[in-house]
């Protein structure tokens, strides 16, 4: 089962484009990729800029509409994700657990849908995509 766990730092909606990453922080995080990956279960990982160096795009009117960062009414944004593969939810869970995150911040866990759990004839019209190079699997 592949999950994503969602990185949420608290106030990272008003971080600024040249915010500054603590290097403890960052030394405890590599540790416990590196404890992802040696036990088999991380797929992908990634770090993502704040908000102010983002954009938006939504389709309220039909057409396109384009949203420079920051984005005033954001509460919460991610900071990061990773993709694992995990044999259960409570797995999933016990992993995210044992991140060394501060007081600030969240992990979401979300599993993702495989193409199972479509019915034959979504996974006929969805054909092709299953082999897609980050859907590749460790285990």
């Amino acid at each position: 089962m592949r999950f994503m766990m969602l990185m949420i730092p608290l106030g990272y909606e008003t971080a600024p484009p040249d915010v500054q990453l603590d290097p403890e922080r960052m030394t405890a995080m590599m540790k416990y990729n590196e404890a992802l990956k040696d036990a088999g279960v991380l797929i992908t990982l990634d770090g993502l800029h704040p908000p102010s160096m983002g954009a938006r795009v939504s389709f309220a009117s039909g057409k396109p509409v384009v949203t420079d960062g920051p984005f005033t009414e954001a509460k919460e944004v991610l900071g990061g994700y990773w993709m694992i593969d995990v044999a259960s939810r409570e797995a999933a869970i016990a992993w995210a657990s044992q991140c060394p995150a501060s007081a600030n911040e969240i992990i979401e866990i979300r599993q993702v849908h495989e193409m199972s759990d479509y019915s034959e004839e979504f996974q006929q019209a969805a054909g092709g995509f299953e082999d897609l190079p980050g859907r590749a699997r460790l285990r």
